[in-house]
């Protein structure tokens, strides 16, 4: 008797991201031609090494069936979490953050490996404690110790940004996995009053850190420090008005000629705003749903607990991200200074995205079995 075979990837989920993919390549290219005077190809040829790498890592998760990313969740937290802790001591700090490891002229950035990691735990722990979770010293209390130590670790970096999206994505997967919202709503509320209270206390009184203060009250009024606290957003904000309706033209924004900081990084929404204008934009946000939509109808039609969870988390960690990307770079919401998912330049970030995709086509695969192939032989 043959072994059940495994159904095909959901090719909708795999088009639309390496259509995102294509798409945020030629932006890179578009907004980093200034980058390197000598080689205006330079970030676009990384960008796409990045994708490739990206690409091998996630056919080999497609292929794993993802029940058996239970046995590596250890290992692989474990690794993530030495990483953490060895970032402050050997990383090199950019933009007064220690958040990177370099090997040559390429970085590694920890935080990013540990949302997936943090992801796939908790799936993993809340599966197994099922009904339990819902209890809450045996059943929440170990999944937020867990949640508070990688953030907190993320945090002495300091990176802001990125602890923000762990632990709103983390708050996804508990959610889902049937925590009493009761205590969430507690929780959420004790959370919040810390963090202002850290925010004031600490931030507020260092000096060296004072900037992140800066850029994160600034976006109220940007216009009242045009040429310092405010300058970032009013430069992103001439982007979307140059644009207009129609855009610029492809390669044609202004603001990428060194007006606009990290255009080719976070905000190369507003480089999209600028050259494709209101309905190239709107076109791009569309295919971004559409995307989101996919992964997450992928996760809730898994009939296993652990896959819906790590479906949900993985969804639910780019839709996050994205949010608070374009929030920023609009004006909505304070600018965290984090990357647009499969769009915007940046190693780790695409690498990891991949990858976590390659664990939702893998969830696919379960629903797409061939059950009519098994009814014929019956």
């Amino acid at each position: 008797m043959s072994p059940p075979r495994r159904g095909t990837p959901d090719f909708l989920l795999l088009f639309l991201a390496f259509t995102l993919v294509c798409f945020g390549l030629a932006m890179v290219f578009s907004a980093s031609m200034a980058y390197e005077k000598n080689d205006p190809w330079y970030l676009t040829v990384r960008q796409a090494m990045f994708i490739a790498i990206g690409t091998v890592g996630m056919f080999f998760c497609m292929n794993v069936h993802y029940t058996k990313f239970k046995k590596w969740v250890v290992p692989f937290f474990v690794a993530v979490v030495i990483m953490l802790l060895a970032v402050p001591v050997v990383g090199k700090e950019v933009n007064g953050a220690k958040s990177w490891f370099y090997i040559g002229s390429f970085g590694i950035q920890p935080s990013e490996f540990a949302k997936l990691a943090v992801i796939v735990y908790l799936a993993s722990l809340i599966s197994k404690k099922e009904e339990k979770i819902r209890d809450f010293q045996k059943g929440l209390m170990p999944a937020l110790i867990i949640l508070a130590f990688v953030a907190g670790l993320i945090m002495m970096q300091p990176d802001l940004g990125s602890t923000m999206i762990l632990l709103m994505g983390a708050g996804i997967v508990i959610i889902v996995g049937g925590a009493n919202l009761k205590h969430i709503f507690m929780l959420s509320a004790a959370g919040g009053a810390f963090l202002s209270l850290f925010v004031t206390i600490y931030l507020l009184t260092s000096k060296e850190h004072s900037y992140r203060v800066d850029r994160f009250t600034s976006f109220l009024d940007p216009w009242a420090d045009p040429l310092d606290k405010g300058y970032h957003l009013i430069q992103s904000l001439y982007a979307f008005g140059h644009g207009g309706i129609t855009g610029a033209g492809f390669g044609q924004s202004i603001q990428k000629l060194h007006y606009l900081p990290a255009a080719h990084n976070d905000f190369i929404f507003s480089i999209i705003g600028e050259e494709l204008g209101f309905i190239g934009s709107s076109l791009f946000l569309l295919v971004y749903l559409l995307f989101l939509w996919r992964g997450l109808l992928i996760a809730l039609r898994c009939k296993e607990t652990f896959g819906t969870l790590t479906g949900v988390g993985i969804v639910g960690m780019i839709g996050i991200q994205a949010i608070i990307n374009i929030g920023g770079v609009t004006g909505s919401i304070p600018l965290t200074g984090v990357t647009l998912p499969l769009i915007s330049y940046g190693g780790s970030s695409m690498i990891i995205t991949l990858v976590s995709l390659g664990v939702l086509l893998s969830i696919s695969r379960d629903h797409n079995k061939p059950e009519k192939e098994t009814t014929k032989r019956a």
